[in-house]
């Protein structure tokens, strides 16, 4: 079973039929795989349906161009190494304009390993976007995939890692607009529900803006593992108690002066534009390092009194690297753009 993600406007569309040949198994293409590239690092092979003609072929040579950044960014994210996948772009759900969303299979890089991207003709941001989504969740380890946190982790690093090309599957407006029911507490067991998945992207924007990226996000969402809430993510990262974080969630959100219009209400993906370019070690050790120094400024210390402060948190950041991420069962994923109607 696929759980695919597309937009709100998408459509279901059904693939010719399949030639014979020793090719990736493919969620759902059924069509003639046209062999364009492999990126220069061979993590991912990519194949077009020539029959979308010279601007999906474009796609596809901008995706073996980008996918090792693309892949790199994701290791960042998720602290662990990838493993080599195969993608096609075709006409995913009909379109051309990347609105049929990605699909893939089991999530790891194993079962996992086929990708699906729709085309995006002109604009091959979509299409990495796309890819970093279906990407995202192999590295779960079968950890999140298929239930309503690791679909709102997906988005995220799709959103951060694609430069945010795909705006147009936002589902935190319409978790407001149907009553902001809590799955901060809960974790709905599907990744195909738009109200939960739009409650997982507003939390994690307000996360983020408190000063956790990404990559402190992702290994202790997987960590935490399917049957893990945002609650306890919260208590993770914050070390507060489990009870406070939906009322002081839900307090923010009520407080927003411009209300919840995308999936990142709260400007979280502002405070790190250049993650894909660092290390969460790298990450890390700035965060520290800034925060010391502020606090010595707010306490009037010297010159020589703030070296002492940032000399003890780079030794601490030393210290607190190379956390391990755990895994779990595998599962199968498809990302699209939400169909539900208000209530």
């Amino acid at each position: 079973m696929n759980h695919r993600l597309v937009p709100p406007t998408a459509t279901h569309w059904k693939a010719p039929a399949q030639q014979a040949g020793n090719l990736p198994a493919w969620p759902s293409y059924k069509g003639t795989s046209q062999l364009i590239g492999v990126s220069a690092s061979g993590r991912a092979t990519v194949y077009v349906d020539p029959t979308i003609g010279a601007a999906g072929a474009d796609n596809a040579r901008d995706l073996v161009n980008d996918a090792d950044r693309v892949a790199n960014a994701n290791d960042a994210v998720f602290g662990t190494t990838g493993g080599p996948v195969s993608v096609i772009v075709f006409a995913l759900g009909g379109a051309t304009d990347g609105t049929g969303g990605a699909d893939h299979g089991g999530c790891d890089y194993v079962s996992g390993a086929a990708i699906e991207v729709c085309a995006s003709f002109g604009n091959s941001a979509r299409v990495s976007a796309l890819f970093e989504a279906e990407l995202s969740e192999c590295s779960m380890g079968s950890n999140l995939c298929g239930v309503s946190t690791g679909e709102a982790l997906s988005r995220w690093c799709a959103a951060v890692i694609g430069a945010n090309s795909l705006a147009d599957f936002a589902t935190a407006p319409q978790w407001v607009r149907n009553g902001m029911k809590n799955y901060v507490n809960q974790t709905a067991p599907t990744d195909q529900d738009p109200d939960s998945t739009g409650c997982g992207m507003a939390f994690l924007s307000w996360l983020r803006n408190q000063g956790f990226g990404l990559e402190k996000i992702a290994p202790a969402m997987v960590s935490l593992g399917d049957q893990g809430t945002l609650a306890q993510l919260y208590t993770t990262l914050t070390g507060q108690p489990v009870g406070k974080a939906w009322p002081t969630f839900l307090a923010a959100v009520k407080a927003l002066p411009a209300g919840v219009t995308n999936d990142d209400p709260f400007g979280g993906a502002t405070r790190t534009p250049h993650l894909a370019q660092f290390t969460p070690a790298t990450v890390e050790l700035v965060e520290k390092v800034f925060s010391a120094i502020v606090a010595d400024v707010v306490k009037s210390k010297y010159a020589h009194e703030r070296t002492g402060s940032v000399r003890a948190a780079l030794t601490a950041t030393r210290k607190s690297q190379s956390r391990p991420v755990t895994s779990g069962k595998a599962g199968s994923r498809r990302l699209r753009r939400s169909t539900k109607k208000r209530h």
